[in-house]
């Protein structure tokens, strides 16, 4: 079960390796030293780079687009957005011209990614080695002493300035106050509400990230020792895994949306149940969905967002560059750029993206900060992410008694 998991990643990586003819690969233009910022500014000028990034939201993509018409316009930089369904599909590429020889002149140059994903590029020397994230300009501006776990550590794995922060997330949920005035604030909380209004919530079936997270979530809240989570998981792993998370969703499934028996396949389709009312609770992994959705009119304007009292699980997102990535100078001036104030405090804007930031946003001169105003913020501790090696048994866990 637990290979038939990854067969849609197996899959994509075969197909790709099938399509890859060995041939010599295209030389790449050197890059020049990360110490000499304007010569890589100079190197990036007229490079097409290839931005493999999850494109299931329209907002997003419109986000991206901007990024593209700013670094078209100051560093004459083409950025193409490649919009995949699962960052695997950009791993599997890179992976796919590896094994056939291509250690240059690839196809990505840059990834939208983190957790799992990472790890698995990072272990397979699939990633730019230098400490390039570290050397960026606007890397001054991030806010080290108050996210430096999640950024220097990804799923528990040292990142080794092999990508750079982008945004941060934290697992919350929607609700319509007006429906629903006094959410659950506890995982014992959710059971009862589920058990009172049976039929009323669900989360997406894994692997999906966002039904992973909430599996993880219950994690957090039921092992004996959570301080073993950030640990490469060992022989123990599936048996504390079982012995956790089977007992909780013995109570809950049976009061779930369809009784347990089915789940949404993603976000949007979790989004779509929410907003006609099947459902009173929906899980978000960005605090900044409802003000978000209320301004775009897709949600009430009585739609709220919170979470667990004692916490709910946080991450950060980041972006990568491949070891074989053609265009790595604009690969590393468009990473700069996102880390600008400006960028930054857009991507920030519900009424833009509400994704919020990973900037020290009390550094910045007092008109710059104000740009962040809008940014929501979550009245809970934010949980670190176990470590990656945990993902997969969880996953593996929860198909082999569900997915019968």
């Amino acid at each position: 079960m637990r290979r038939l998991l990854r067969t849609a990643r197996r899959r994509a990586v075969g197909a790709l390796l099938a399509g890859l003819v060995a041939v010599a690969p295209a030389a790449a233009e050197p890059l020049p030293p990360l110490g000499d910022w304007p010569a890589i500014e100079a190197a990036a000028r007229g490079q097409a780079v290839h931005w493999y990034a999850w494109g299931g939201e329209t907002h997003i993509n419109d986000y991206i687009a901007w990024v593209g018409e700013v670094v078209s316009e100051r560093y004459g930089i083409n950025l193409v957005q490649v919009k995949v369904a699962d960052t695997a599909e950009a791993v599997a590429r890179v992976l796919a011209e590896t094994v056939a020889g291509k250690t240059d002149g690839g196809a990505v140059d840059l990834v939208w990614i983190n957790g799992e994903n990472f790890v698995a590029m990072k272990d397979n020397g699939l990633l730019l080695a230098e400490p390039w994230a570290e050397a960026l300009p606007n890397r001054a501006l991030v806010d080290l002493s108050r996210y430096g776990a999640p950024i220097l550590t990804d799923f528990a794995v040292p990142v080794d300035g092999q990508q750079s922060p982008w945004g941060r997330a934290q697992l919350v949920y929607l609700y319509d106050e007006g429906k629903t005035p006094q959410p659950p604030r506890s995982l014992e909380e959710l059971i009862r509400f589920a058990a009172a209004h049976p039929g009323r919530f669900t989360y997406p079936q894994p692997p999906n990230f966002l039904g992973t997270s909430f599996l993880k979530q219950i994690l957090l809240d039921t092992v004996p020792d959570p301080a073993r989570l950030q640990e490469p998981a060992g022989a123990d792993a599936e048996a504390l895994v079982r012995n956790a998370l089977l007992p909780v969703l013995e109570r809950l499934h049976p009061h779930l949306w369809r009784s347990g028996k089915a789940f949404p396949q993603g976000v949007a389709e979790l989004r779509r149940l929410f907003a006609d009312g099947e459902i009173l609770l929906a899980l978000t992994f960005n605090p900044s969905d409802a003000q978000t959705a209320i301004r775009a009119g897709t949600l009430p304007p009585t739609t709220r967002v919170t979470t667990f009292a004692d916490g709910s699980l946080g991450n950060v997102h980041f972006v990568a560059i491949p070891a074989n990535a053609n265009a790595k100078a604009g690969a590393l001036v468009v990473a700069n750029v996102l880390l600008s104030p400006e960028a930054q405090a857009r991507k920030a804007d519900p009424a833009i993206w509400g994704d919020p930031t990973v900037l020290d946003i009390d550094g910045l001169p007092g008109e710059t900060r104000a740009l962040f105003a809008g940014e929501a913020a979550v009245d809970a501790p934010t949980l670190s992410e176990p470590h990656a090696s945990w993902t997969e048994i969880i996953e593996t866990v929860w198909a082999e008694e569900y997915l019968k």
